[in-house]
């Protein structure tokens, strides 16, 4: 079913000075950035690790481009900080329904484009302890993108 932590994503309101920070600080490079205009945030994911399953695991920061965007609205009403946490998964349509079968409200009827040509699906913080949780399947990476 759940192979690894993806990522945990990260809410900011300028994500450049963010990833200064993650750079000055830890160390961190970018290894993938975008703006996914369907969700309504630029990101940047900075990876961490290869992980045993082929994949690897990230920080992804996020910033809104648009204030009706779900982002925008949790930095609003929360502040900076991490948003949701993200398992990988080679199937998951399969697991989504799987957990849906369990009684977890899954937020997408059918998965999504996520970053990097992910498939994506959130599940309802409500049902997960108050954590925004998504699944990932993760497209072949052949090479980094910036």
């Amino acid at each position: 079913m759940l192979t690894r932590i993806d990522h945990i994503g990260i809410a900011c309101h300028d994500l450049d000075a963010t990833v200064a920070f993650y750079q000055a600080t830890y160390g961190f490079e970018v290894f993938h950035t975008e703006v996914n205009e369907e969700q309504g945030v630029r990101e940047a994911m900075l990876k961490i690790n290869d992980t045993s399953d082929g994949g690897a695991s990230y920080l992804q920061l996020l910033e809104p481009i648009r204030e009706d965007s779900t982002v925008a609205k949790w930095l609003a009403k929360n502040g900076e900080g991490v948003h949701h946490i993200a398992f990988g998964t080679a199937d998951v349509d399969g697991d989504a329904r799987d957990i849906r079968d369990k009684g977890v409200r899954v937020l997408y009827e059918e998965p999504r484009r996520g970053s990097m040509g992910s498939r994506i699906t959130f599940l309802h913080p409500k049902d997960c302890h108050g954590v925004l949780t998504e699944l990932v399947t993760s497209a072949p990476v052949e090479s980094p993108e910036h």
